[in-house]
């Protein structure tokens, strides 16, 4: 594509936090410390996990970057910055998690497969861009459509950057027509973060934004929009982040007997203290996220000081100042909640976190099983240790 520059000169890496932990150089891959985290609703950009598979892009030609529509449509498009520029713009404040968030946690359990993750590999930013229904509309596909008159059932996204995975070919992911042409799915082609212009590291130009879905789904770096009969046959797509049982391993793993992941579940975690944290004795506070995918509210959050015997409910907040309430107009359905509640340690104890959205969906207690050989979703209770004695905090 012209203005772009070839793999070998990907090498100039953006500038980035140093507060972040760095999980692997190559590609890179970055999670910010817990209290970073839930310094704020809005993530600032720094702070916003970066997770790749392949060398970051260079796009330095503005004016000549394009992104072609193809496949099952009778006039297929080259659309170019100005086209997109051109069509509504609607901010959508949406949560983008890693299907391998609290990976780590998981692998303790039993070594699986990937890049090590913290409970940090999740962001909530502000996008603005527009909305791919009204982009698939600039070839003729209607509004709230589920097959094009040529079969087309789903949307694939491709990318711009070249992976391993795929030896050598693009990343590409996709997601259903009747999603991606529902305008109340909030599925953008972005290209502001935060109110401003996204930066390499997170799509520059153009990126897709796909709500409510784990964050494989959501492309970076667009080079192009496919329509197709069938799901993306990417490596992504069908020999990754799909979730297998305890009992499946990699001698007979077969990965056709699983759809690709979407929606995310219900998820939470503690990010005011580490795994093991030491306090001095009295009342600490304690904060944290919440979220759960396919735009499901948050419900309650549940928090135990004694590993889980006895429970009490944490205020849940987006906003300050704003009640939240679940599934009401005034909160922000595809983005996460904090919550936080005061608890006296009088001694060493175990304080355990778990979250239930609108449908009653309840994390699951331990992650023995949930466990999968690539170690995605560990969606289990989340515990922290706190011992008490002389402590900064």
């Amino acid at each position: 594509m012209p203005g772009i520059r070839g793999p070998s000169e990907y090498s100039q890496e953006p500038g980035r936090h140093p507060c972040l932990k760095i999980n692997a150089k190559e590609p890179f891959n970055a999670e910010p410390p817990r209290p970073a985290l839930i310094s704020s609703y809005v993530t600032p950009v720094d702070f916003f996990y970066k997770r790749n598979h392949g060398p970051i892009p260079i796009v330095d030609d503005l004016e000549r970057y394009s992104v072609s529509i193809t496949g099952l449509i009778d006039n297929p498009k080259q659309l170019f910055m100005k086209h997109i520029w051109n069509l509504p713009k609607y901010n959508v404040t949406a949560t983008l998690q890693c299907a391998g968030n609290r990976r780590t946690a998981m692998s303790k359990t039993k070594t699986v497969k990937g890049v090590g993750w913290d409970v940090a590999a999740i962001g909530n930013a502000v996008w603005g861009g527009a909305k791919l229904a009204d982009v698939l509309e600039l070839v003729g596909i209607p509004k709230l459509t589920s097959v094009t008159a040529s079969g087309g059932k789903h949307v694939e996204f491709v990318s711009i950057d070249k992976c391993k995975e795929e030896n050598g070919g693009p990343y590409k992911a996709s997601i259903p027509l009747s999603q991606a042409t529902n305008p109340v799915a909030d599925v953008l082609v972005a290209y502001e973060m935060n109110g401003e212009p996204l930066n390499r590291d997170h799509g520059y130009p153009l990126r897709v934004v796909v709500p409510g879905v784990i964050g494989a789904r959501s492309v970076k770096w667009l080079d192009s929009i496919n329509i197709i009969t069938e799901e993306c046959q990417g490596f992504f797509m069908q020999k990754d982040y799909k979730m297998f049982p305890p009992s499946v391993n990699w001698e007979n793993i077969n990965w056709s007997t699983r759809r690709p992941q979407m929606d995310f579940p219900v998820q939470c975690a503690i990010c005011s203290l580490e795994d093991v944290t030491i306090v001095n004795p009295g009342k600490i506070t304690i904060k944290g996220y919440a979220v759960s995918g396919g735009g499901r509210g948050i419900e309650r959050v549940d928090l135990s000081i004694d590993g889980g015997k006895t429970w009490v409910e944490a205020t849940r907040y987006q906003n300050a100042g704003i009640p939240y309430i679940a599934d009401d107009m005034s909160s922000d359905k595809w983005a996460w909640v904090f919550f936080e509640a005061n608890a006296d340690i009088p001694k060493s104890a175990e304080i355990v976190a778990k979250a239930v959205d609108i449908a009653a969906n309840v994390q699951p207690e331990n992650v023995e099983s949930i466990w999968n050989l690539r170690g995605i979703l560990n969606t289990s209770w989340h515990r922290v240790q706190v011992r008490v004695g002389r402590s900064n905090m």
